[in-house]
Protein backbone atom coordinates (compact mmCIF):
# COMPACT_ATOMS: atom_id res chain seq x y z
CA UNK A 1 0.00 0.00 0.00
CA UNK A 2 2.83 2.44 0.79
CA UNK A 3 4.98 1.99 -2.34
CA UNK A 4 0.98 2.71 -4.55
CA UNK A 5 0.48 6.01 -1.96
CA UNK A 6 4.26 7.22 -3.04
CA UNK A 7 3.28 7.41 -6.32
CA UNK A 8 -0.01 8.97 -6.42
CA UNK A 9 1.24 11.76 -4.08
CA UNK A 10 4.47 12.10 -6.33
CA UNK A 11 1.93 11.99 -9.33
CA UNK A 12 -0.61 14.30 -7.42
CA UNK A 13 -1.62 17.53 -9.74
CA UNK A 14 -2.08 21.07 -8.53
CA UNK A 15 -5.51 21.99 -8.75
CA UNK A 16 -7.45 25.28 -8.56
CA UNK A 17 -9.43 25.18 -5.61
CA UNK A 18 -11.58 27.62 -4.12
CA UNK A 19 -12.95 27.71 -0.63
CA UNK A 20 -15.60 29.68 0.80
CA UNK A 21 -15.66 30.42 4.36
CA UNK A 22 -15.27 32.01 7.92
CA UNK A 23 -12.05 33.82 7.47
CA UNK A 24 -9.84 33.94 11.12
CA UNK A 25 -6.98 35.45 12.39
CA UNK A 26 -4.99 33.54 15.08
CA UNK A 27 -3.04 35.40 17.51
CA UNK A 28 -0.10 33.32 19.62
CA UNK A 29 1.32 34.58 22.94
CA UNK A 30 4.16 32.14 23.97
CA UNK A 31 5.66 32.25 27.51
CA UNK A 32 6.76 30.07 30.04
CA UNK A 33 4.22 29.03 32.92
CA UNK A 34 6.34 30.46 36.02
CA UNK A 35 4.07 30.26 39.32
CA UNK A 36 0.96 31.43 40.62
CA UNK A 37 0.02 34.46 40.74
CA UNK A 38 -0.14 36.15 44.15
CA UNK A 39 -3.36 37.79 43.06
CA UNK A 40 -5.31 35.22 42.77
CA UNK A 41 -5.40 31.24 42.17
CA UNK A 42 -4.16 31.47 38.59
CA UNK A 43 -0.83 30.90 36.22
CA UNK A 44 1.23 33.57 36.01
CA UNK A 45 2.67 33.48 32.31
CA UNK A 46 5.65 35.51 31.51
CA UNK A 47 5.22 36.02 27.88
CA UNK A 48 8.77 36.56 26.03
CA UNK A 49 7.43 36.52 21.94
CA UNK A 50 3.84 36.58 19.75
CA UNK A 51 2.76 35.70 16.26
CA UNK A 52 0.04 35.84 13.92
CA UNK A 53 -1.10 32.71 12.12
CA UNK A 54 -4.45 32.09 9.65
CA UNK A 55 -7.26 30.82 10.97
CA UNK A 56 -10.20 29.15 9.30
CA UNK A 57 -10.89 29.23 5.86
CA UNK A 58 -7.97 31.26 5.82
CA UNK A 59 -6.14 28.52 7.03
CA UNK A 60 -7.71 25.89 4.93
CA UNK A 61 -6.16 28.05 2.06
CA UNK A 62 -2.99 28.49 3.25
CA UNK A 63 -2.85 24.88 3.57
CA UNK A 64 -4.06 24.09 0.29
CA UNK A 65 -0.90 26.20 -0.80
CA UNK A 66 1.47 24.29 1.32
CA UNK A 67 0.21 21.44 -1.06
CA UNK A 68 1.02 23.28 -3.99
CA UNK A 69 -2.34 24.05 -5.02
CA UNK A 70 -3.75 27.05 -6.45
CA UNK A 71 -6.61 28.74 -4.44
CA UNK A 72 -9.21 31.67 -4.82
CA UNK A 73 -10.89 32.28 -1.33
CA UNK A 74 -14.13 33.99 -0.53
CA UNK A 75 -15.20 35.32 2.65
CA UNK A 76 -15.27 39.03 4.63
CA UNK A 77 -13.03 40.66 6.97
CA UNK A 78 -13.61 43.85 9.26
CA UNK A 79 -12.87 46.99 8.12
CA UNK A 80 -10.23 47.04 10.42
CA UNK A 81 -6.53 46.22 11.25
CA UNK A 82 -6.99 42.58 11.75
CA UNK A 83 -8.41 42.03 8.50
CA UNK A 84 -5.66 44.07 6.98
CA UNK A 85 -3.67 41.77 8.34
CA UNK A 86 -5.10 38.61 7.82
CA UNK A 87 -5.49 40.06 3.95
CA UNK A 88 -1.80 40.92 3.54
CA UNK A 89 -0.76 37.51 5.11
CA UNK A 90 -3.01 35.50 2.22
CA UNK A 91 -1.56 37.73 -0.70
CA UNK A 92 1.71 36.96 0.83
CA UNK A 93 0.86 33.45 0.25
CA UNK A 94 0.47 34.21 -3.78
CA UNK A 95 -3.99 33.27 -2.12
CA UNK A 96 -6.26 34.82 -5.06
CA UNK A 97 -8.52 37.39 -2.69
CA UNK A 98 -10.75 39.21 -5.20
CA UNK A 99 -14.01 37.65 -3.37
CA UNK A 100 -13.11 38.51 0.31
CA UNK A 101 -15.34 41.39 1.27
CA UNK A 102 -14.75 43.80 3.95
CA UNK A 103 -18.22 44.62 6.19
CA UNK A 104 -17.66 47.28 8.51
CA UNK A 105 -20.59 46.41 10.43
CA UNK A 106 -18.84 43.22 12.09
CA UNK A 107 -14.95 42.79 13.01
CA UNK A 108 -12.32 40.76 11.95
CA UNK A 109 -12.95 37.26 13.79
CA UNK A 110 -9.62 36.64 16.19
CA UNK A 111 -8.58 34.17 18.34
CA UNK A 112 -5.63 34.82 20.68
CA UNK A 113 -4.13 31.33 22.28
CA UNK A 114 -1.99 31.77 25.37
CA UNK A 115 0.71 29.15 25.45
CA UNK A 116 2.59 28.22 28.44
CA UNK A 117 5.98 26.43 28.64
CA UNK A 118 6.16 24.30 31.89
CA UNK A 119 9.74 24.06 33.45
CA UNK A 120 11.21 26.07 29.84
CA UNK A 121 9.58 23.57 28.08
CA UNK A 122 6.24 21.35 27.47
CA UNK A 123 4.53 24.26 26.19
CA UNK A 124 0.83 23.52 26.20
CA UNK A 125 -2.26 26.17 25.83
CA UNK A 126 -3.32 27.74 28.78
CA UNK A 127 -6.03 30.04 27.43
CA UNK A 128 -8.14 31.16 24.35
CA UNK A 129 -9.87 34.69 23.91
CA UNK A 130 -12.33 35.01 20.88
CA UNK A 131 -13.20 38.08 19.47
CA UNK A 132 -16.37 37.45 17.18
CA UNK A 133 -19.65 38.11 15.40
CA UNK A 134 -21.88 34.87 14.98
CA UNK A 135 -24.81 36.80 13.19
CA UNK A 136 -25.35 35.93 9.55
CA UNK A 137 -24.29 38.78 6.82
CA UNK A 138 -27.24 40.78 5.88
CA UNK A 139 -29.26 40.45 2.65
CA UNK A 140 -26.91 42.99 0.70
CA UNK A 141 -23.64 41.58 1.39
CA UNK A 142 -25.00 37.72 1.06
CA UNK A 143 -25.66 39.15 -2.90
CA UNK A 144 -22.81 40.99 -3.32
CA UNK A 145 -20.91 37.88 -2.13
CA UNK A 146 -22.79 35.43 -4.42
CA UNK A 147 -22.13 37.89 -7.42
CA UNK A 148 -18.64 37.52 -7.15
CA UNK A 149 -18.51 33.72 -6.23
CA UNK A 150 -20.98 31.95 -8.92
CA UNK A 151 -18.88 33.46 -11.26
CA UNK A 152 -15.49 31.77 -10.47
CA UNK A 153 -16.88 27.99 -9.81
CA UNK A 154 -16.70 27.23 -12.94
CA UNK A 155 -12.90 28.06 -13.02
CA UNK A 156 -11.92 25.65 -10.50
CA UNK A 157 -11.79 22.03 -9.91
CA UNK A 158 -13.32 21.93 -6.63
CA UNK A 159 -14.94 24.13 -3.88
CA UNK A 160 -14.03 23.77 -0.40
CA UNK A 161 -16.48 24.84 2.48
CA UNK A 162 -15.58 25.23 5.31
CA UNK A 163 -18.10 26.56 8.03
CA UNK A 164 -17.26 27.49 11.42
CA UNK A 165 -20.55 29.33 11.98
CA UNK A 166 -19.68 32.52 11.56
CA UNK A 167 -22.09 34.17 9.76
CA UNK A 168 -20.65 33.71 6.10
CA UNK A 169 -22.39 30.41 5.07
CA UNK A 170 -25.47 31.14 5.67
CA UNK A 171 -28.16 28.66 3.80
CA UNK A 172 -28.84 30.47 1.24
CA UNK A 173 -25.24 30.94 -0.18
CA UNK A 174 -24.26 27.60 0.69
CA UNK A 175 -27.23 26.19 -1.15
CA UNK A 176 -26.77 28.50 -4.52
CA UNK A 177 -22.60 27.53 -4.46
CA UNK A 178 -24.03 24.06 -4.42
CA UNK A 179 -26.56 23.96 -6.74
CA UNK A 180 -24.35 26.46 -9.17
CA UNK A 181 -21.39 23.67 -9.00
CA UNK A 182 -23.89 21.03 -9.65
CA UNK A 183 -24.64 22.60 -12.79
CA UNK A 184 -21.03 22.56 -13.82
CA UNK A 185 -19.71 19.42 -12.80
CA UNK A 186 -17.83 20.80 -10.19
CA UNK A 187 -17.59 18.86 -7.00
CA UNK A 188 -17.97 20.39 -3.14
CA UNK A 189 -16.63 19.51 -0.21
CA UNK A 190 -17.87 20.44 3.20
CA UNK A 191 -16.86 20.75 6.52
CA UNK A 192 -19.76 21.04 8.49
CA UNK A 193 -20.27 23.55 11.41
CA UNK A 194 -21.19 21.85 14.68
CA UNK A 195 -24.87 21.58 15.57
CA UNK A 196 -27.70 18.77 14.54
CA UNK A 197 -29.26 20.47 11.03
CA UNK A 198 -26.88 19.64 8.31
CA UNK A 199 -29.99 20.76 6.00
CA UNK A 200 -28.11 23.79 4.38
CA UNK A 201 -25.53 20.96 2.63
CA UNK A 202 -27.97 19.19 1.27
CA UNK A 203 -26.77 18.23 -2.63
CA UNK A 204 -22.94 18.71 -1.79
CA UNK A 205 -20.25 16.07 -3.40
CA UNK A 206 -18.84 15.10 0.28
CA UNK A 207 -19.08 16.25 3.99
CA UNK A 208 -15.86 15.88 6.19
CA UNK A 209 -17.06 16.10 10.19
CA UNK A 210 -15.53 14.43 13.36
CA UNK A 211 -16.52 12.11 15.50
CA UNK A 212 -18.62 14.76 17.69
CA UNK A 213 -19.86 16.36 14.79
CA UNK A 214 -21.40 13.47 13.06
CA UNK A 215 -22.77 12.09 16.64
CA UNK A 216 -24.78 15.40 17.17
CA UNK A 217 -26.07 15.47 13.22
CA UNK A 218 -26.79 11.93 13.11
CA UNK A 219 -27.96 10.64 16.80
CA UNK A 220 -25.92 8.01 16.21
CA UNK A 221 -23.18 7.91 19.07
CA UNK A 222 -19.57 7.45 17.23
CA UNK A 223 -17.86 4.68 19.26
CA UNK A 224 -17.18 2.52 16.31
CA UNK A 225 -16.49 2.00 13.00
CA UNK A 226 -19.56 0.66 12.41
CA UNK A 227 -21.27 3.37 14.21
CA UNK A 228 -19.32 5.68 11.80
CA UNK A 229 -20.52 3.41 9.01
CA UNK A 230 -24.41 4.14 9.81
CA UNK A 231 -23.77 7.33 10.64
CA UNK A 232 -22.09 8.00 7.44
CA UNK A 233 -24.85 6.04 5.07
CA UNK A 234 -27.56 8.40 6.86
CA UNK A 235 -25.62 11.50 6.04
CA UNK A 236 -25.62 10.33 2.48
CA UNK A 237 -29.09 9.14 2.27
CA UNK A 238 -30.19 12.62 4.02
CA UNK A 239 -28.02 15.11 2.29
CA UNK A 240 -27.98 13.42 -1.18
CA UNK A 241 -24.16 13.29 -0.73
CA UNK A 242 -21.99 11.18 -2.81
CA UNK A 243 -19.87 10.21 -0.13
CA UNK A 244 -18.79 11.37 3.52
CA UNK A 245 -15.33 11.18 4.87
CA UNK A 246 -16.31 10.73 9.10
CA UNK A 247 -12.92 11.31 10.80
CA UNK A 248 -12.25 9.30 13.82
CA UNK A 249 -9.16 10.80 14.95
CA UNK A 250 -6.94 8.33 16.06
CA UNK A 251 -8.99 5.75 14.44
CA UNK A 252 -8.75 7.10 11.27
CA UNK A 253 -11.23 7.93 8.50
CA UNK A 254 -14.52 5.91 7.69
CA UNK A 255 -15.09 6.48 3.89
CA UNK A 256 -19.20 5.90 3.00
CA UNK A 257 -20.34 6.27 -0.13
CA UNK A 258 -23.63 6.79 -1.17
CA UNK A 259 -24.43 3.24 -2.58
CA UNK A 260 -23.62 2.20 1.22
CA UNK A 261 -20.26 0.97 0.48
CA UNK A 262 -17.97 1.70 3.25
CA UNK A 263 -14.26 1.31 4.40
CA UNK A 264 -12.40 2.30 7.52
CA UNK A 265 -8.80 3.34 6.71
CA UNK A 266 -6.85 3.36 10.01
CA UNK A 267 -3.75 5.81 11.02
CA UNK A 268 -1.01 5.20 12.98
CA UNK A 269 -0.74 6.53 16.40
CA UNK A 270 1.02 9.51 16.52
CA UNK A 271 2.21 11.90 19.85
CA UNK A 272 -0.85 14.72 19.78
CA UNK A 273 0.78 18.23 21.03
CA UNK A 274 -2.26 20.40 19.47
CA UNK A 275 -5.29 19.26 17.28
CA UNK A 276 -5.69 22.71 16.56
CA UNK A 277 -5.84 23.01 12.49
CA UNK A 278 -6.33 19.15 11.98
CA UNK A 279 -10.11 19.40 10.48
CA UNK A 280 -8.54 22.32 8.16
CA UNK A 281 -5.60 19.95 6.88
CA UNK A 282 -7.62 16.87 6.68
CA UNK A 283 -10.07 19.27 4.22
CA UNK A 284 -7.48 20.72 2.39
CA UNK A 285 -6.13 17.32 1.75
CA UNK A 286 -9.53 15.78 0.46
CA UNK A 287 -10.36 19.06 -2.30
CA UNK A 288 -6.90 18.39 -3.66
CA UNK A 289 -6.79 14.42 -4.02
CA UNK A 290 -10.34 14.68 -5.20
CA UNK A 291 -10.18 17.55 -7.42
CA UNK A 292 -7.26 15.38 -8.75
CA UNK A 293 -8.98 12.12 -9.69
CA UNK A 294 -7.56 9.91 -6.45
CA UNK A 295 -9.55 6.98 -5.66
CA UNK A 296 -11.60 7.49 -2.40
CA UNK A 297 -9.34 4.91 -0.51
CA UNK A 298 -6.09 6.53 -1.21
CA UNK A 299 -7.69 9.88 -0.55
CA UNK A 300 -7.93 9.29 2.95
CA UNK A 301 -5.04 7.71 3.27
CA UNK A 302 -3.15 10.79 2.40
CA UNK A 303 -5.79 12.99 4.39
CA UNK A 304 -4.79 10.59 7.18
CA UNK A 305 -1.38 11.15 6.75
CA UNK A 306 -1.53 15.23 6.73
CA UNK A 307 -3.68 15.05 9.73
CA UNK A 308 -1.43 13.57 11.32
CA UNK A 309 1.64 15.13 11.00
CA UNK A 310 -0.61 18.65 11.82
CA UNK A 311 -1.26 17.02 14.95
CA UNK A 312 2.75 16.73 16.17
CA UNK A 313 2.83 20.39 15.54
CA UNK A 314 2.12 23.45 17.65
CA UNK A 315 -0.56 25.32 16.19
CA UNK A 316 -1.12 25.36 12.57
CA UNK A 317 1.50 24.94 10.40
CA UNK A 318 0.81 24.10 6.55
CA UNK A 319 2.22 20.03 6.01
CA UNK A 320 4.00 19.79 2.57
CA UNK A 321 3.85 17.05 0.09
CA UNK A 322 7.42 16.66 1.39
CA UNK A 323 6.39 16.60 4.81
CA UNK A 324 3.89 14.01 3.48
CA UNK A 325 6.30 11.83 1.20
CA UNK A 326 8.94 11.56 4.50
CA UNK A 327 6.21 10.26 6.91
CA UNK A 328 5.34 7.46 4.08
CA UNK A 329 9.09 6.71 4.00
CA UNK A 330 10.36 6.76 7.16
CA UNK A 331 7.93 5.86 8.94
CA UNK A 332 6.95 2.60 10.68
CA UNK A 333 7.04 -0.41 8.92
CA UNK A 334 6.80 -4.32 9.47
CA UNK A 335 9.65 -6.39 8.50
CA UNK A 336 7.89 -8.01 5.16
CA UNK A 337 7.77 -3.93 4.00
CA UNK A 338 11.39 -3.76 4.10
CA UNK A 339 11.88 -6.75 1.02
CA UNK A 340 10.90 -5.48 -2.11
CA UNK A 341 11.84 -5.97 -5.78
CA UNK A 342 13.96 -3.69 -7.98
CA UNK A 343 11.12 -1.91 -9.80
CA UNK A 344 9.78 -0.70 -6.00
CA UNK A 345 13.28 0.42 -4.42
CA UNK A 346 13.63 2.32 -7.53
CA UNK A 347 10.58 4.20 -6.96
CA UNK A 348 11.32 4.62 -2.73
CA UNK A 349 14.82 5.65 -4.22
CA UNK A 350 13.63 8.23 -6.09
CA UNK A 351 11.52 9.48 -3.49
CA UNK A 352 14.15 9.85 -1.07
CA UNK A 353 16.23 12.04 -3.41
CA UNK A 354 13.09 13.92 -3.85
CA UNK A 355 13.56 14.83 -0.01
CA UNK A 356 17.34 15.14 -0.82
CA UNK A 357 18.35 12.56 1.10
CA UNK A 358 21.44 10.03 0.67
CA UNK A 359 21.30 6.55 -0.02
CA UNK A 360 23.84 3.97 1.26
CA UNK A 361 23.96 0.64 -0.28
CA UNK A 362 25.79 -2.40 0.67
CA UNK A 363 25.68 -6.29 -0.52
CA UNK A 364 27.08 -9.79 0.43
CA UNK A 365 25.41 -12.97 0.88
CA UNK A 366 24.91 -12.70 4.93
CA UNK A 367 24.58 -16.60 5.13
CA UNK A 368 24.75 -16.48 8.65
CA UNK A 369 23.43 -13.16 10.49
CA UNK A 370 26.70 -12.13 12.80
CA UNK A 371 27.55 -9.84 14.73
CA UNK A 372 29.90 -8.72 12.73
CA UNK A 373 27.43 -8.15 10.60
CA UNK A 374 25.13 -5.95 12.90
CA UNK A 375 28.24 -3.87 13.52
CA UNK A 376 29.06 -3.03 10.03
CA UNK A 377 25.21 -2.73 8.72
CA UNK A 378 24.95 0.00 11.72
CA UNK A 379 28.07 1.94 10.82
CA UNK A 380 26.89 1.81 6.73
CA UNK A 381 23.37 2.87 8.31
CA UNK A 382 25.03 6.29 10.15
CA UNK A 383 26.55 7.15 6.89
CA UNK A 384 23.79 8.46 5.34
CA UNK A 385 19.36 8.81 5.67
CA UNK A 386 18.66 5.19 4.31
CA UNK A 387 20.15 1.50 4.21
CA UNK A 388 19.69 -0.55 1.83
CA UNK A 389 20.94 -4.20 1.73
CA UNK A 390 21.40 -5.95 -1.82
CA UNK A 391 21.74 -9.94 -1.00
CA UNK A 392 22.83 -12.76 -3.10
CA UNK A 393 20.13 -15.13 -4.08
CA UNK A 394 20.69 -18.88 -3.79
CA UNK A 395 21.64 -19.54 -6.68
CA UNK A 396 24.00 -17.20 -7.81
CA UNK A 397 25.36 -17.98 -4.37
CA UNK A 398 26.01 -21.84 -5.60
CA UNK A 399 27.54 -20.38 -9.10
CA UNK A 400 30.13 -18.09 -6.94
CA UNK A 401 31.97 -21.43 -5.78
CA UNK A 402 30.68 -21.62 -1.71
CA UNK A 403 30.52 -24.66 -0.36
CA UNK A 404 27.98 -27.44 -1.73
CA UNK A 405 26.06 -26.96 1.61
CA UNK A 406 25.58 -23.28 0.81
CA UNK A 407 23.89 -21.01 1.74
CA UNK A 408 23.07 -22.71 4.68
CA UNK A 409 19.71 -20.69 4.93
CA UNK A 410 17.34 -19.59 1.92
CA UNK A 411 17.17 -16.44 0.17
CA UNK A 412 14.06 -15.18 1.95
CA UNK A 413 14.90 -15.77 5.42
CA UNK A 414 18.28 -14.19 4.96
CA UNK A 415 16.52 -10.99 3.76
CA UNK A 416 13.80 -11.06 6.47
CA UNK A 417 16.39 -11.20 8.81
CA UNK A 418 18.30 -8.44 7.78
CA UNK A 419 15.00 -6.30 7.62
CA UNK A 420 14.05 -7.57 11.20
CA UNK A 421 17.36 -4.74 12.13
CA UNK A 422 16.13 -1.39 12.54
CA UNK A 423 19.61 0.07 10.88
CA UNK A 424 18.21 -1.46 7.29
CA UNK A 425 15.82 0.13 5.31
CA UNK A 426 15.58 -2.10 2.41
CA UNK A 427 16.60 -5.57 1.19
CA UNK A 428 16.80 -6.59 -2.23
CA UNK A 429 17.37 -10.03 -3.08
CA UNK A 430 19.35 -9.95 -6.64
CA UNK A 431 20.35 -13.04 -8.65
CA UNK A 432 23.37 -12.02 -10.64
CA UNK A 433 27.08 -12.67 -9.32
CA UNK A 434 27.72 -9.26 -9.27
CA UNK A 435 25.56 -6.17 -8.08
CA UNK A 436 26.49 -4.07 -11.39
CA UNK A 437 23.27 -3.82 -13.06
CA UNK A 438 21.10 -3.13 -9.52
CA UNK A 439 23.97 -0.24 -8.58
CA UNK A 440 23.63 0.86 -12.58
CA UNK A 441 19.72 1.19 -11.61
CA UNK A 442 19.87 2.55 -8.45
CA UNK A 443 22.55 4.70 -8.02
CA UNK A 444 23.55 4.99 -4.59
CA UNK A 445 25.70 8.06 -3.35
CA UNK A 446 27.81 5.51 -1.19
CA UNK A 447 28.63 1.94 -2.08
CA UNK A 448 30.28 -0.02 1.32
CA UNK A 449 31.54 -3.28 2.15
CA UNK A 450 32.15 -4.46 5.29
CA UNK A 451 35.79 -7.20 5.75
CA UNK A 452 39.17 -6.48 5.31
CA UNK A 453 38.62 -4.67 1.69
CA UNK A 454 40.47 -2.07 -0.16
CA UNK A 455 38.44 0.61 -1.43
CA UNK A 456 39.38 -0.87 -5.43
CA UNK A 457 39.03 -4.63 -4.34
CA UNK A 458 34.84 -3.78 -3.50
CA UNK A 459 33.07 -4.83 -6.34
CA UNK A 460 31.41 -2.38 -8.50
CA UNK A 461 33.43 0.93 -7.43
CA UNK A 462 34.16 1.95 -10.52
CA UNK A 463 30.42 1.75 -11.50
CA UNK A 464 29.77 4.40 -8.53
CA UNK A 465 32.76 6.32 -8.89
CA UNK A 466 31.88 6.90 -12.64
CA UNK A 467 28.80 8.48 -11.90
CA UNK A 468 30.64 10.65 -8.99
CA UNK A 469 29.07 8.26 -6.06
CA UNK A 470 31.63 7.23 -3.22
CA UNK A 471 33.03 3.77 -2.04
CA UNK A 472 34.17 3.19 1.21
CA UNK A 473 35.27 -0.10 3.15
CA UNK A 474 34.01 -0.30 6.81
CA UNK A 475 35.86 -1.73 9.64
CA UNK A 476 35.69 -5.25 10.33
CA UNK A 477 35.32 -7.29 14.14
CA UNK A 478 38.36 -9.63 14.04
CA UNK A 479 37.69 -12.79 14.16
CA UNK A 480 34.25 -13.23 13.09
CA UNK A 481 33.33 -14.12 9.81
CA UNK A 482 30.55 -16.45 8.18
CA UNK A 483 33.28 -18.84 7.10
CA UNK A 484 35.35 -18.94 10.57
CA UNK A 485 31.73 -19.33 12.60
CA UNK A 486 30.53 -22.06 9.73
CA UNK A 487 33.75 -24.16 10.18
CA UNK A 488 33.28 -23.84 14.73
CA UNK A 489 29.98 -25.23 14.13
CA UNK A 490 31.63 -27.86 11.86
CA UNK A 491 34.03 -28.93 14.62
CA UNK A 492 36.87 -28.08 12.27
CA UNK A 493 39.64 -25.75 13.98
CA UNK A 494 40.11 -22.43 12.14
CA UNK A 495 44.10 -23.18 12.16
CA UNK A 496 43.40 -25.97 9.53
CA UNK A 497 41.84 -23.25 7.34
CA UNK A 498 43.20 -20.60 4.92
CA UNK A 499 43.92 -17.26 6.57
CA UNK A 500 40.96 -14.61 7.37
CA UNK A 501 42.28 -12.70 4.35
CA UNK A 502 41.74 -15.66 1.80
CA UNK A 503 38.56 -16.72 3.68
CA UNK A 504 37.30 -13.50 2.21
CA UNK A 505 37.81 -13.93 -1.30
CA UNK A 506 34.65 -15.85 -1.94
CA UNK A 507 32.70 -13.35 -0.22
CA UNK A 508 34.51 -10.62 -2.09
CA UNK A 509 34.14 -11.79 -5.86
CA UNK A 510 29.84 -12.30 -4.34
CA UNK A 511 30.40 -8.26 -4.19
Amino acid sequence: MSNDLIQVLQNLGRPQVLVLGDLILDRYIWGDAERVSQEAPVILLQADRSETRLGGAANVAQLLRGLEAGVSLAGVTGDDLDGRELRSELEALDVNCDAVLVDDTRPTTVKERFIGRAQHRHPHQMLRVDREQRTALDAQRSETLLQTVLPLIEKHQVVLISDYAKGVCTPEIVQQIITHARQVGVPVIVDPRPGEDYSLYHGATAVTPNRLETTRATGINVQSSDDAFAAGRQLCEELDLKNAFVTLDSDGIAVVQANGDAELLPTRRREVYDITGAGDMVLATIGVAMADGVSLADTARLANIAGGLEVEQIGVVPITRDQMLGDLLTGPRKTYQKVCDLDELAQHVSARRQLKQKIVLTNGCFDLLHVGHVHYLQQAADEGDCLIVAVNSDASIRRLDKAPDRPLFPQQERATMLAALDAVDYVLVFDEETPHALLDRLRPDLLVKGGTYRRDEIVGWELVESYGGDVKPLSVIPGVSTTQIVERLRGQTILKRPAVSQAHAPERKAG
